[in-house]
């Protein structure tokens, strides 16, 4: 087999090994500096990402205080809510049991005032036997 065919297994390149190290190193040597570079520039990423998570906590905690102000109107707003509607309720028992209060003396007087006719009536019956 000839370096030029063509090799799947990778056994053969026709580089030498000692050559791809050279390469390796000077292209190491050669990126170290552009690693440098993206380390500056890393770190203007990280600081605006600082940055941007410091806004975001921000707005959350502003978010987080609005959430609990709502909620407090909420439960003050559901408590004036609940005691006018026990009110209404109080009020209407009160009324329907003052028209009933009245509905009953009414009803106590007329059989007070039937007993007292229907004494009468015997009594009259009564005396004329």
């Amino acid at each position: 087999m000839s370096g030029d065919s063509s090799n799947t297994s990778g056994a053969s390149t026709g580089v030498s090994s000692s050559r791809r190290r050279v390469e390796w190193s000077t292209e190491f040597r050669r990126d170290a500096g552009v690693l440098e570079n993206d380390n500056h520039i890393f770190k203007w990423t990280d600081e605006a990402l600082i940055n941007e998570v410091e806004k975001l906590e921000f707005k959350n905690a502003r978010l987080e205080e609005e959430l609990r102000e709502m909620r407090r109107s909420e439960i003050l707003l559901g408590e004036r809510v609940q005691m006018k509607v026990e009110k209404e309720l109080f009020d209407k028992v009160e009324e329907v049991l003052a028209e009933a209060k009245g509905s009953m003396k009414k009803l106590m007087l007329s059989a007070v005032v039937g007993g007292v006719v229907l004494v009468g009536i015997m009594e009259l019956c009564l005396k004329s036997w």
